[in-house]
């Protein structure tokens, strides 16, 4: 819904044209001076402003002045009197959309409105497509060549034609957010605006704001309207992040968006109808949080049409070669490295990391060894120099290491047969409480569950 804010010290003309506007479908917000209009201007999301060129204090001139300053691409139509054409052809070249004079036609201000937010909701895109072109998450952003991730590729090929609603789930830092951003700009939304929300980044109150607006006067602060993401998705893709933590109540309301494309703001009872598509990410695992009543199980099941799982770095092992090049080449380019490369040895070292920051972790580490790097090489001392000195953990061991190991032992069969020893010995002493031996370990549990799986551990063995 449009949002038209109309300037005049005449109450008698605030009065008509805002009832005028509300039928043609318009939400109106009134001023009787162009101080007061300002403040609205600078808090408030506007499509248009309506204003008189001639009022006491700040006049029509000054208050386009000042709206300028604050948003460039806003439309203002002034509305002046017989007479003083010279001046409204001046407040043209100052930027005002256009001008109308008194006595006026209501159909002539009524397509000049649309033409003005037509022209604004053009400006408005075009900036956002300059913004974003550097930035395509096309498939080329999601790299590798597992099996997994080619099953990955082709079903995003499949879904993001679709209006479908799709699940993302992975662990922190598998690279959700890139999934979601390629099932919208390969999609006919592509050229509607993708917007991300982290649920799991802010109270319930301030998260009911965010996602559906709030009138002014809704709570304590609300100072003046403000639509929420589900407006500024419209005909584009709001990306939900972190779903599963996403309060209850909230989840409600969200289901019905879901079923009827509608919902209010904080403190309203207008209806607003919003075409977006919803696509939304968790690193937990939804069916437990529906089993123990943290999740709606209907909301579940009209999020999860289409489910798309992101394995962790440590089960495609074999993409870790690929996205090293990609980083070490993307993060070199930006550092002013041209020549950078990455040693045969460090290269090896990273497919030793258990990676429990994922893909995210891995680009972490690539970037701080770019910066780290003396020379035109990445070494395996780049690739962790939180390890040795001060920051690394102490263990006072009261033998001699070596005498235990062979000379011909390799490193990853001794870390291996050292892994499986003390991942057994934690769930024994804890009796296979598997939070209980991670903790331990000093390890997630998700991590456990991999060695166990890796070593073939059960509760049985």
């Amino acid at each position: 819904m449009n949002t038209i804010l109309i300037v005049d010290d005449e109450p008698n003309y605030l009065i008509v044209i805002s009832e005028l506007l509300k039928e043609e479908g318009f939400e109106t917000i009134t001023a009787a001076n162009g101080q007061k209009a300002l403040e609205i201007v600078k808090h408030t999301d506007l499509d248009l402003i309506i204003t008189d060129m001639k009022m006491p204090g700040m006049d029509g001139f000054a208050l386009l002045r000042e709206t300028k300053a604050i948003s460039n691409n806003l439309p203002v139509i002034m509305i002046t009197a017989f007479g003083e054409v010279e001046k409204a052809v001046h407040a043209m070249q100052s930027g005002a959309f256009t001008y109308l004079t008194k006595p006026f036609n209501n159909d002539e201000l009524v397509a000049s409105i649309k033409k003005a937010i037509e022209h604004y909701a053009l400006a408005k895109e075009n900036s956002r497509l300059r913004n974003e072109m550097q930035s395509r998450f096309r498939f080329s952003n999601i790299i590798g060549k597992n099996k997994t991730m080619q099953q990955i590729y082709t079903l995003i090929g499949k879904v993001a034609p679709t209006p479908a609603t799709v699940l993302i789930s992975g662990e922190s830092g598998t690279g959700k957010e890139l999934v979601a951003k390629a099932l919208h700009y390969n999609s006919p939304r592509e050229k509607g605006p993708f917007i991300s929300l982290n649920c799991a980044a802010m109270p319930e109150a301030l998260l009911e704001s965010e996602l559906f607006g709030h009138e002014k006067g809704a709570f304590t602060g609300a100072i003046s309207l403000r639509k929420g993401k589900f407006e500024a998705a419209d005909n584009g893709t709001i990306f939900l992040d972190e779903i599963g933590d996403m309060p209850v109540l909230l989840q409600a309301k969200l289901l019905r968006v879901l079923q009827e494309k509608s919902f209010e703001r904080v403190g309203g009872n207008k209806t607003i109808k919003s075409d977006v598509r919803i696509l939304a990410a968790t690193n937990k695992d939804l069916k437990e949080e529906v089993e123990d009543n943290r999740f709606r199980e209907d909301l579940y099941y009209r999020l999860n049409v289409v489910h798309i799982h992101l394995p962790p770095l440590r089960e495609r092992a074999d993409d870790i070669p690929m996205l090293t090049s990609h980083f070490v080449k993307k993060y070199a380019k930006q550092f002013g490295h041209p020549n950078l490369s990455m040693a045969p040895e460090s290269l090896r070292f990273l497919s030793t990391l258990p990676w429990e920051g994922n893909v995210r972790e891995l680009e972490n580490t690539i970037e701080r060894a770019t910066i780290l790097c003396n020379g035109d090489t990445i070494c395996p001392e780049d690739l962790q120099p939180d390890m040795p000195g001060q920051n690394r953990p102490s263990m006072e061991l009261d033998f001699d290491l070596e005498q235990f190991i062979p000379g011909n032992a390799r490193l990853p069969d001794i870390m291996n047969l050292v892994e499986e020893k003390m991942v057994k010995r934690a769930l024994k002493q804890t009796d296979f409480i598997q939070t209980k031996a991670a903790n331990q370990l000093g390890i997630t549990k998700s991590l456990l569950q991999y060695k166990m799986r890796k070593f073939g551990i059960t509760k049985k063995g």
